[in-house]
């Protein structure tokens, strides 16, 4: 006994080693909503130029300037310039942290307001791993001066432009990395100096360089100063149906979650008033009080969750990069699709992982009191409802403690790096597979891990409601990223309170699964707008 105790307490230490180093890696590493917001705001330009059909009694005009406000162009500037000098500002962190202290931070990954995916993060590769995180975030800034300059020429300030693209080409002549776009800043100095310097390969640097609205505006001056009027109406003609297609999707993603965000106000107001009238009969006290009969103490409790970081961090960190190491496989090299397929599998082994270490330590415990409901999954009952009501609940929850985590963590602390992927993919294969992965595969786990196990273990000890909110840290712990901690634990009470309510995990299962699905699909609408 003593040295299954000294066993545990030595893998403890390795836990509690990895979380340490995963949170604090995801320090240094800006949030997905950085790359969200620009996202956005991409798809407002796009949208600015919708002029819908002049034979029409409708006016567009005033449905569109509703809909994405009357500058959106200045508004973007600003969206821009607050990007760059946030991006510019932990760069220099960054440099400053390296040379007192000599670490070496993983590399950061930038990205409307969209909550998390809930999903266990799939470990980095070593590419990912090797790069230096002051090249990428320089890479960046150059990225978003090239932009920078075409929103303030749009706005008359051209001088002021020139300046921007001018001081990119300066920064990028020493760097092969970021060249092209110094190349590219080069040819749209040519379009909008005084007198124009039409460089022969502008129109192949701008397409390569550029998309979406920035892509739009180069090569209309390029068509304009080349005269070239079959290929600008051609021009003008495809940004109409893109312009239509991005007000549509403005409207899918403002106008969904702003609908499930009342219905979640009502619903909560209603538990409340409810409570208030009812009492103990009330839908939100009922089984609040309701433990379960654990057979198994806190030794077994502390083998799971220790088992399940150590092999976390055995399979992420250690087996698999080694593995393929030995094979000479580099995970860098995978495209979108190989890559959903690598992701999918690397979970496939972390939940394979988990259910044996769950198994095994409940193994001597079987057969579990039947009554007492231990993992119970029925299709009876009222499980979908209060699957769907939780998932409507959540929203106004999670979304104003997001908003006031967004204030302190400043775009910093780390996000699932299955989000990125997912908002710039578009292979619709992968984007399945993605789906598959986050939408299916991590509620089933998750919710048989943190609400079967773990929370029902916790009221051997504690409070439904202590257990709920231990079990919820736990959960939010587990996606080893900072500043995601606090709105998951929230989203984690919910799930805990629907679980306890329903006792049945079919419901928490749902919710969990309609929340990473609301959030894949607010990505996938964001990535297709910047083409």
């Amino acid at each position: 006994m003593r040295l299954k105790q000294l066993i545990l307490g030595v893998l403890t230490i390795i836990a509690i080693a990895f979380i340490g180093l995963s949170l604090a890696q995801s320090w240094s590493q800006p949030q997905v909503q950085s790359r969200l917001e620009l996202y956005q705001t991409n798809l407002l330009l796009h949208a600015s130029e919708w002029q819908g059909d002049a034979n029409s009694d409708v006016d567009f005009k005033a449905a569109r300037d509703k809909l994405i406000g009357d500058e959106p162009v200045k508004a973007a500037l600003k969206q821009y310039q607050d990007a760059r000098q946030s991006v510019a500002s932990t760069l220099s962190k960054l440099e400053t942290r390296s040379q007192t202290t000599g670490d070496r931070a993983i590399k950061p990954e930038t990205q409307p307001k969209v909550a998390p995916v809930t999903e266990t993060p799939a470990p980095k590769t070593q590419a990912q791993q090797s790069q230096e995180p002051d090249a990428q975030m320089s890479q960046l800034i150059h990225e978003l001066d090239l932009r920078l300059g075409i929103l303030q020429a749009q706005q008359g300030q051209t001088e002021a432009a020139l300046a921007t693209w001018n001081q990119l080409i300066a920064t990028t002549q020493s760097s092969s990395r970021s060249s092209s776009l110094g190349n590219t800043a080069t040819a749209l100095v040519g379009l909008w100096s005084e007198p124009p310097r039409l460089l022969p390969d502008a129109e192949l640097r701008i397409k390569q360089e550029l998309d979406g609205w920035f892509r739009y505006q180069a090569l209309t001056r390029l068509y304009e100063l080349q005269q070239r009027q079959t290929s600008l109406s051609e021009l003008q003609a495809t940004e109409q149906d893109l312009a239509q297609q991005a007000a549509f999707k403005l409207l899918l993603i403002a106008g969904i979650p702003v609908f499930g965000f009342l219905i979640g106000i009502a619903i909560l107001v209603y538990l409340v008033v409810q409570w208030l009238l009812k009492g103990k009969q009330a839908l939100l006290v009922q089984n609040g009080t309701l433990g379960w009969l654990t057979p198994w103490g806190g030794e077994t409790i502390w083998q799971v969750l220790v088992l399940f970081f150590v092999g976390q961090f055995f399979v992420g960190q250690l087996a698999l990069p080694l593995g393929l190491g030995i094979l000479g496989i580099n995970p860098a090299s995978f495209d979108s699709r190989t890559q959903a397929i690598y992701i999918l599998v690397v979970y496939a082994l972390l939940v394979t992982v988990g259910l044996l270490v769950l198994y095994s330590s409940l193994k001597p415990f079987s057969p579990l009191p039947k009554d007492e409901g231990w993992f119970r999954i029925s299709g009876r009952g009222n499980w979908f409802w209060w699957g769907l009501g939780g998932y409507f609940m959540a929203l106004p929850l999670v979304i104003l403690v997001s908003l006031i985590n967004q204030q302190f963590w400043q775009g910093q602390g780390g996000s699932n790096p299955i989000l990125p992927i997912v908002l710039e993919g578009r292979d619709n294969v992968a984007l399945v597979i993605f789906f598959l992965t986050a939408s299916i595969a991590a509620p089933l786990f998750e919710e048989v891990m943190f609400r079967g196990f773990l929370l029902p273990s916790l009221t051997r000890y504690v409070p439904v409601w202590g257990a709920i909110t231990i079990s919820a840290f736990l959960f939010a712990l587990a996606h080893l990223s900072l500043s995601e901690i606090l709105p998951l634990m929230v989203l984690g009470m919910v799930l805990g309170f629907v679980y306890t309510r329903s006792r049945n995990l079919l419901a928490p299962m749902l919710m969990h699964s309609l929340w990473n699905s609301g959030t894949l699909l607010s990505l996938f609408i964001l990535g297709s707008g910047s083409t």
